[in-house]
């Protein structure tokens, strides 16, 4: 059986947020992470446990209860694990959301979340880093789905890829 058979629910969300939401980026670059550098994925680690791990956890096990709001209105911080959701997550999407935060990424000032911005506080090389060293985790059922969302394996499943917008290559289409 295919494996996005077994989810098909799962698998039909992840395709429309991933056409509705990565497609057309925030930044208009479209950025890829680089899970199989092991020097990358090692800066990463660092990374992570300097910024990430005091509301991600140590193991990247996340929060408890973390689909539910608190008092606040705030989610608490999900696991970046095979658990969580991270990686139902094309590449573009999760650098955009770690580096302008979801509330620029899905157009709604009013979103509320307890996650840093890290566009002022991390360089794109070390938010590339540390969703590699993330994705480098993951088992390889999920790290192949997550490639089919990419539009990075050579299975059939491809996503819109997103189209630049460029002032320079609107000019010279």
């Amino acid at each position: 059986m295919h494996k996005l058979i077994k989810y098909p629910l799962l698998s039909a969300m992840a395709l429309i947020v991933n056409i509705a939401i990565a497609s057309d980026g925030t930044d208009g670059v479209l950025t890829t992470l680089k899970a199989d550098d092991l020097a990358i994925v090692q800066a990463g680690e660092v990374v992570y446990h300097a910024q990430c791990a005091s509301c991600h956890g140590k193991f990247l096990e996340g929060q408890a209860d973390w689909r539910t709001r608190d008092a606040n209105g705030l989610l608490p911080a999900p696991p970046h694990d095979a658990s969580g959701h991270t990686w139902h997550h094309a590449d573009d999407l999760l650098f955009e959301i770690t580096k302008f935060g979801p509330a620029v990424v899905i157009g709604d000032p009013e979103y509320k979340t307890a996650m840093p911005v890290y566009k002022d506080i991390l360089s794109d090389e070390e938010i590339i880093a540390v969703l590699s060293f993330i994705k480098n985790t993951w088992p390889e059922e999920q790290r192949e789905w997550q490639d089919r969302v990419n539009g990075t394996s050579s299975d059939e499943f491809r996503p819109h890829k997103k189209k630049s917008t460029s002032l320079l290559d609107k000019l010279f289409k």
